[in-house]
């Protein structure tokens, strides 16, 4: 018989264990990712993020490990149900608490629970626990966010609703360069990027990369200024703080890689990702001013260059930007699975998401059509 075992902080669970149950080298799912939100203050009751880990044991062995929150809005989650509490509100009635399965503020695809075994039957044991949760924790729904394509399939049932989105993704087709990647776009797109690529340099602006211990304690502060602004730029506090990148840089410095956009001897502008033995995130990034391409240049451009010359396959740049097409990212369909514990919102939503999935359908088929690669590739 598995019992659920629930603790509120992920420093009460052992590093090594968590670790070694992540199926992936994702480094999202590292204990260090994770607790670097907490111990941060970033992902905490104050935040709206209350810890609420979930780990099943067998006989007092913990066999998996499910990284979850108890939540009080919807900020950082990337899978947007706001509708769903206004109308919640309207009808007098508290959307909030809920329970959210996800990496804080990380719309990034894997794995959410974290085991050695065959997932199937201890899905199986949560799937079937998920209301009993939601009255033991006081929550009033669950969602879980971005999983595999394998756990999605196996949490569907009328309870659980599926959810699809969409993001943009770039593969490595064994590229050689970043040459041989444009010689694969129609003349008309390739003369794009190239321009793009030419006001940069135009503008007197270069760019460096550095990962692992390669990055300084300084280079990460000038980072955080840069990332911090782009908040500020829309009247709004960023939702990291520095000491959660000053973490990583301390206990997973072999994830990372910064770019930095220096102009004569100044730094203009930085993105910082993350990586592992196959993909490259793109995921923060920030400058004081305004130049012309140099966003594209110094998230998108020097992250496909990045993976071309160190043979990863992937880079997932992050939610949203349909921008993204016209530069070789993909349209890749991404899910989330909801429970709601109000019967009378059930119908409602399922109608909200059957019509959501069908425009999502049309839009990547719509995108699609807009990829720079020529007609035979």
């Amino acid at each position: 018989m598995l019992e659920i075992k629930f603790s509120h902080k992920i420093s009460d669970i052992d590093k090594n264990l968590w670790n070694q149950l992540s199926p992936t080298d994702n480094p999202f799912l590292r204990y260090e990712f994770l607790h670097a939100l907490e111990e941060s203050g970033s992902a905490s009751a104050q935040s709206g993020w209350q810890p609420i880990h979930l780990q099943l044991q067998d006989n007092g062995i913990t066999v998996a490990i499910m990284p979850l929150y108890l939540k009080n809005h919807s900020y950082g989650e990337y899978v947007f149900d706001w509708a769903w509490a206004d109308a919640y509100q309207q009808h007098g009635l508290k959307y909030y608490p809920k329970l959210v399965c996800a990496i804080p503020f990380s719309p990034v695809m894997g794995p959410r629970l974290l085991t050695q075994q065959d997932p199937a039957p201890l899905l199986a044991t949560i799937r079937a626990q998920i209301p009993v949760l939601c009255e033991k924790l006081g929550a009033n729904s669950f969602h879980l966010l971005f999983p595999t394509e394998y756990e999605k399939n196996h949490l569907a049932q009328p309870k659980l609703m599926l959810r699809k989105g969409c993001q943009y993704q770039w593969f490595n087709q064994d590229y050689k360069s970043f040459e041989h990647f444009l010689s694969h776009f129609t003349s008309r797109k390739r003369k794009n990027v190239k321009k793009e690529r030419q006001k940069v340099i135009d503008q007197g602006i270069s760019h460096i990369q550095l990962s692992g211990h390669e990055i300084s304690h300084q280079q990460i502060e000038q980072f955080y200024d840069f990332y911090r602004m782009t908040y500020l730029k829309r009247g709004r506090e960023a939702y990291l703080n520095k000491e959660f990148f000053f973490k990583l840089q301390e206990t997973m410095p072999d994830n990372l890689l910064l770019v930095i956009a220096i102009q004569g001897e100044r730094s203009v502008a930085a993105a910082l990702s993350l990586k592992d033995s196959d993909t490259l995130y793109g995921r923060y990034w920030g400058c004081f001013d305004e130049y012309d391409s140099l966003h594209f240049e110094t998230c998108y451009y020097q992250g496909i260059d990045y993976c071309i010359q160190n043979n990863l396959k992937r880079f997932d740049s992050g939610a949203q930007g349909e921008h993204k097409i016209q530069r070789g990212f993909q349209p890749v369909a991404t899910w989330s699975t909801h429970y709601v514990k109000e019967v009378g919102f059930n119908q409602a939503i399922k109608r909200f998401i059957v019509e959501e999935t069908a425009m999502v359908d049309e839009q990547m088929i719509e995108l699609s059509k807009f990829l720079p690669f020529k007609a035979d590739e």
